[in-house]
């Protein structure tokens, strides 16, 4: 399937569930008012059936919106380590290391969300922050040529680490958003890199057909 997901179809599937009856095989027939958190609904299913992403200007939804859905998802297919948090209730902390590409729809789609009872809170990195101090980290492409450093900062410290860089899962990365080429996000995902930092990917996210395990490369 390679059907394009417009922001505009989300809103008239959301009203169609509020009084009318949405067509059986919508997605998103119960999404929530908020259409970037209509997204974040339906981000597990872009992974599941592998949807294909419209960027362009007729309000399609953008490339990032998508992929911010996808970080949203992330979340929930992951366990972190109980050192990871200070105690039970602690906020659950996605980082955006350099140039913020999502444009605000990561902040909105997880204002006043909360998963397994900790809030959820996006922290924009700027020089001088500890990027280990985030349970999620999305390295931007602004990025690229500080990896190895990154690398070493978060050696064995629980840090979930996602990006859209070239080759970034190979490089010792976690999970990488794959757009292709027919504007298709295939999620790479280094499970050894994520077990060796003691960080827990689903095996229900590890096991979808369109995710390709890759390793890192030495």
């Amino acid at each position: 399937m390679n059907e394009a997901i417009h922001l505009s179809e989300v809103e008239d599937r959301r009203q169609a569930g509020r009084g009318g009856t949405p067509p059986r095989s919508s997605p998103l027939a119960a999404a929530p008012c908020c259409r970037f958190r209509g997204l974040a609904l339906a981000g597990f299913l872009f992974l599941a059936a592998g949807w294909g992403v419209a960027a362009d200007k007729t309000g399609a939804a953008s490339e990032y919106q998508v992929k911010a859905a996808f970080l949203f998802n992330f979340v929930k297919f992951t366990e972190w380590p109980s050192v990871a948090f200070t105690n039970s209730t602690a906020r659950l902390v996605i980082g955006v290391l350099g140039q913020d590409p999502f444009g605000g729809a990561l902040d909105e789609l997880v204002k006043g969300e909360s998963i397994n009872g900790r809030p959820l809170v996006v922290k924009h990195l700027q020089s001088g922050d500890a990027p280990s101090e985030c349970h999620v980290l999305f390295v931007s492409r602004s990025e690229k040529d500080r990896l190895s450093s990154l690398w070493a900062e978060l050696k064995q410290k629980p840090v979930l680490t996602v990006s859209d860089l070239d080759q970034f899962c190979q490089q010792g990365g976690m999970i990488n958003l794959v757009l292709s080429a027919s504007g298709t996000v295939k999620p790479e995902i280094n499970p050894e890199a994520a077990r060796s930092a003691g960080v827990q990917i689903s095996s229900k996210l590890l096991n979808l057909p369109l995710v390709r395990l890759v390793k890192t490369q030495n």
